[in-house]
């Protein structure tokens, strides 16, 4: 079991910094690479680039918040709800073909 998790490429948990313009400041934001593949499809089904995505998050954020304490950790879940909705949504059509 382990091996599918242990045996995958280094490259996919290496840290990327990548600079983002986020409410008008630029910043730095540091993800592994698995996560930055994963936000490119998560901007691209919302009709965003990825800049776009970033500072639209960031300012809903802000705006329900008042607060973005730790945007890496926000990036992370973002991703793992994408990821989970996509597995639903892809099961869903599943027991529709059925």
């Amino acid at each position: 079991m382990c091996n599918l998790y242990s045996g995958q490429d280094p490259a996919n948990y290496e840290t990327v910094k990548r600079s983002v313009r986020l409410n008008g400041h630029v910043t730095s934001v540091a993800l592994e690479r698995q996560f930055w593949d994963i936000l490119e499809r998560l901007a691209a089904t919302e009709g965003f680039s990825l800049p776009q995505f970033l500072a639209r998050l960031h300012e809903e954020q802000l705006a329900r918040h008042g607060d973005v304490s730790n945007f890496s950790s926000l990036l992370r879940v973002a991703c793992t709800i994408y990821l989970s909705r996509g597995e639903r949504a892809s099961d869903e059509v599943a027991a529709e073909a059925a």
